[in-house]
């Protein structure tokens, strides 16, 4: 089965404790109107290993964060912010928690790479280049 083996070779992924618990807060809310996004992101923070701002690793993707991945189906380099709903704009590159891409970049670190349904249940190899935490790039 596609999802399984898809599930078998997810890699490692890394979340503030805190910050992970109000994400599936929000997800859980968010359940009724986006079951399938909501169900791939609980899995996801559930399988993570949670750390304290001092134990977090660098270099891993938490809300506010600046990533750069390519999509290796479309080999298309982009850089997207992932935030909260209220914050998401397409135009700005700001993207919400809430959907297929930014829960599938939701803890990844610098390198890995993760199949990943888009929102039309193609999945899609996508690979992080680079992670900038939040502060570090200016945003207008």
């Amino acid at each position: 089965m596609t999802n399984a083996s898809a599930k078998e070779h997810r890699p490692p992924i890394h979340l503030l404790a805190a910050e992970s618990d109000m994400v599936a807060d929000m997800a859980l809310v968010a359940e009724h109107r986006q079951p399938v996004v909501t169900a791939m992101l609980l899995e996801e923070i559930e399988r993570a290993e949670l750390h304290d701002p001092d134990t977090m690793p660098p270099g891993h993707v938490r809300l506010n964060s600046h990533v750069t991945f390519i999509d290796e189906k479309t080999e298309e380099l982009r850089e997207v912010q992932i935030v909260l709903p209220a914050d998401a704009n397409i135009e700005k590159g700001r993207i919400s928690i809430l959907t297929p891409m930014g829960a599938a970049l939701y803890g990844l670190g610098e390198g890995h790479t993760i199949r990943w349904p888009d929102l039309f249940g193609n999945y899609r190899p996508i690979r992080i280049v680079r992670v900038k935490e939040a502060g570090t790039t200016a945003d207008a």
